[in-house]
């Protein structure tokens, strides 16, 4: 009789799949992420708490707590799930401090086929790995981030041939793709009550008597073991970090991020909208969502973070106008930032559009300061690592804009500052809409910002049409030059001066820069000097 044939996986030895290096930072904290699919029993995850990311800008204690913490909780999971995890804690003995040497250790160690990850969140990690990609020739898979609605390249493709790169059309754009608050469908899909944009019904500053109804404040979490064995490890290796730890409350878990939204969305939503632009002392949530650090991280989705907020708005628990305002700012705004980001590319964080070279001041840092605004913004940043958006924009970042500090300068303070702070957000935020730096020219508007089509430069009297912070300040908002003027009015009017050319053919600065004009040559030279004499006074230096 015949032999019957040999089996061919008999007669050969079995090979072995070999391993990949499949690295997961701190900022893609995703589960169900595309790359944690792949995940098979030969990879190796890689995950590294290194100081040098802490320290590469000033990191927050409370940022760099979250960061760390929120790792150490997803480490967890994935042991759970049986995969491979190789953990750089802070203080381990080997740790190189670096994510590039750690990386090389790991490769040493796994001595993987390929090394795999998500899409950065920044420019120089990105580099970083194309770097480790060339010296080693190990294949770098990078694959695209799914928290996000909108891709790098679909961004690019919408913006192609654009003049003007307007968040407004780009919003529309998303509206219609994810349906959110659209009655119809396709082409003749329209908005829900016939506006695509309420902002103009939510600038309501409070009424003298403050928040009505009072605002009730997020719900806060308290540090676990994990937490405290972070914070532990942070004393020890990093004490110099700026901020104050011991108001640690954010949250760290999917479990805890999801309570922390439905937390926003039945207390705070409602009046959410109508006063999103407002400020008031002691109050430095208000009815803020403070969701963006865990966005960010990706322990949230932005389409379960929208889809609530539009399922209040049906269920008549919230007003059209705040859910519309919420849902703006995360398809609108948190996405078309990303696409800036990824768009122009590394060289963006270079661009000083307004040519201004001030040092930040020392009070971002220790809020020691008599303008009363200043102290209050700042010193919730250092006491929580939060500020909200107006805060961001009008108080800290509006007098650096305006006293003439280096755009570079405020980006690093945003990016390390505040607990929700990563490249691509901080970055076009910070020097696009806050320090106007990255300048084009628009056929239609002449000279105008990629991301904000005007400087936002505001004086005292904004703040004090905001908020209540002018009632407590030794300081007088209507005056432009002496003793009490706020300095918030001298640098405005400082800073129009000292634009006025610079910012002649921007169509939206053209009303603001006639009252310019209409000042007599002694009043500008007296405003000139003033303003040399604060930013002298605040450690600034001498004029841009």
């Amino acid at each position: 009789m015949p032999r019957a044939a040999a089996d061919p996986s008999r007669r050969l030895p079995k090979l072995a799949a070999q391993p990949r290096l499949v690295i997961v930072f701190g900022d893609q904290l995703d589960l169900d992420s595309a790359l944690v699919r792949t995940i098979g029993p030969e990879d190796t995850v890689l995950m590294m708490e290194v100081a040098g990311e802490s320290r590469h800008v000033p990191s927050h204690v409370q940022r760099t707590a979250m960061f760390l913490t929120a790792m150490r909780h997803f480490a967890a999971e994935l042991t759970r799930r049986k995969i491979r995890v190789r953990y750089i804690a802070l203080d381990d003995a080997a740790n190189t401090g670096a994510f590039e040497s750690e990386i090389a250790r790991a490769i040493a160690a796994v001595n993987p086929n390929e090394i795999a990850c998500i899409l950065p969140g920044e420019w120089r990690v990105l580099k970083m790995l194309e770097r480790i990609r060339d010296a080693t020739g190990i294949p770098l898979t990078v694959m695209p981030d799914e928290h996000f609605i909108t891709t790098p390249e679909e961004f690019a493709a919408w913006a192609d041939g654009r003049s003007a790169l307007t968040m407004e059309f780009f919003y529309r754009e998303q509206r219609r793709k994810t349906g959110y608050l659209m009655e119809g469908a396709g082409k003749k899909a329209t908005p829900v009550g016939g506006e695509w944009n309420l902002d103009k019904e939510n600038r309501l500053p409070f009424g003298k008597k403050g928040p009505d109804p009072r605002p009730r404040a997020p719900l806060s979490f308290a540090p676990d073991e994990t937490t405290n064995s972070v914070l532990a490890a942070m004393r020890r290796v990093l004490p110099e970090l700026p901020g104050r730890a011991e108001s640690f409350a954010w949250p760290v878990t999917r479990a805890q991020a999801l309570a922390a939204l439905d937390d926003f969305v039945t207390h705070r939503l409602a009046a959410f909208g109508p006063y999103e632009d407002a400020m008031w002392t002691g109050e430095p949530t208000l009815y803020h969502s403070t969701l963006s650090g865990a966005l960010n991280l990706k322990l949230l989705h932005p389409r379960e973070c929208c889809e609530r907020a539009v399922a209040a708005y049906h269920a008549g628990t919230a007003p059209l106008q705040s859910a519309e305002a919420f849902v703006r700012q995360i398809i609108g705004w948190r996405e078309f930032i990303r696409g800036v980001y990824w768009l122009e590319g590394a060289a963006y964080a270079e661009r000083n559009g307004l040519d201004q070279r001030g040092a930040l001041p020392g009070f971002y840092w220790n809020a020691d300061t008599d303008m009363a605004c200043m102290k209050a913004c700042i010193g919730q940043v250092i006491e929580t690592g939060f500020g909200h958006h107006i805060q961001r924009l009008m108080v800290t970042g509006n007098f650096a804009l305006i006293s003439g500090v280096h755009p570079r300068a405020v980006s690093d303070w945003y990016l390390g500052m505040f607990i929700d702070g990563i490249d691509w957000v901080t970055l076009p935020n910070a020097l696009g809409m806050v320090m106007h730096a990255d300048q084009r020219v628009d056929a239609a508007k002449g000279v105008t910002g990629l991301v904000g089509t005007k400087p936002y430069a505001a004086s005292g009297k904004y703040i004090e049409r905001m908020s209540n912070y002018c009632t407590q300040c030794r300081y007088d908002p209507a005056e432009r030059s002496g003793a009490s003027a706020c300095p918030f009015t001298v640098f405005y009017w400082d800073f129009l001066i000292r634009m006025r050319e610079r910012l002649a053919s921007n169509q939206r600065m053209a009303m603001i820069l006639k009252n310019v004009d209409r000042l007599a040559p002694q009043a500008r030279v007296q405003i000139t000097l003033d303003a040399d004499l604060l930013r002298k006074k605040f450690g600034i230096s001498a004029a841009p």
